[in-house]
């Protein structure tokens, strides 16, 4: 029982995060917002630091997953490219956003402690090296730039997105960039 109350204030703690911003962050408000009894997250996390910490390598250990054999698509084509960032998208826009804005608004807040935060940046290294041995895979010339472009690309349209139009189809301007990448 332990094990699920430390995973429903994580939970909550995220999802928090997502909708409200870091400065919402409190162990009370993590609490309150996954119906666990006062003083339950502040048993497993002491203090404000050790909660951050423990939300980072949730969100890291979560989508660790996300890229397990198996749990990402085979892409062998320019046009599965195309559609398997769409899909991430709408996923990290869709299920996943409380997750993708909980995340953006750590990489903001943890930006000058590289110890906290560095489960966030070795999650988002290993996300880059996949998407690079993808780009290789496909023969696009120059992978490390062409990498980079795709990753500022899709956290670009994510943040416009989640912020700005909801309703944003990406991908014509994912289409437009691979294509271009790939020619």
């Amino acid at each position: 029982m332990p094990a699920v109350t430390r995973e429903r204030a994580l939970e909550a703690a995220v999802e928090l995060l997502g909708a409200e911003g870091v400065r919402a962050l409190s162990h009370a408000r993590v609490d309150e917002r996954a119906g666990l009894p006062a003083g339950s997250t502040s048993n497993w996390f002491r203090t404000r630091r050790a909660l951050l910490s423990g939300i980072v390598d949730w969100i890291a250990e979560r989508e660790r997953a996300d890229l397990e054999p198996g749990a990402m698509p085979t892409i062998s084509g320019i046009d599965e490219l195309i559609e398997g960032m769409c899909v991430m998208a709408d996923l990290q826009t869709g299920p996943f956003a409380a997750r993708t804005r909980a995340r953006y608004a750590l990489f903001l807040e943890l930006a000058d402690d590289p110890e906290l935060g560095e489960p966030l940046r070795r999650q988002r290294r290993e996300f880059e090296r996949w998407t690079e041995r993808i780009v290789i895979a496909l023969g696009i010339a120059d992978p490390v730039p062409a990498t980079r472009a795709l990753m500022a690309l899709g956290d670009g349209l994510l943040l416009h997105r989640l912020t700005v139009d909801p309703e944003l189809d990406m991908r014509p301007a994912i289409a437009r960039a691979v294509r271009a990448l790939a020619s």
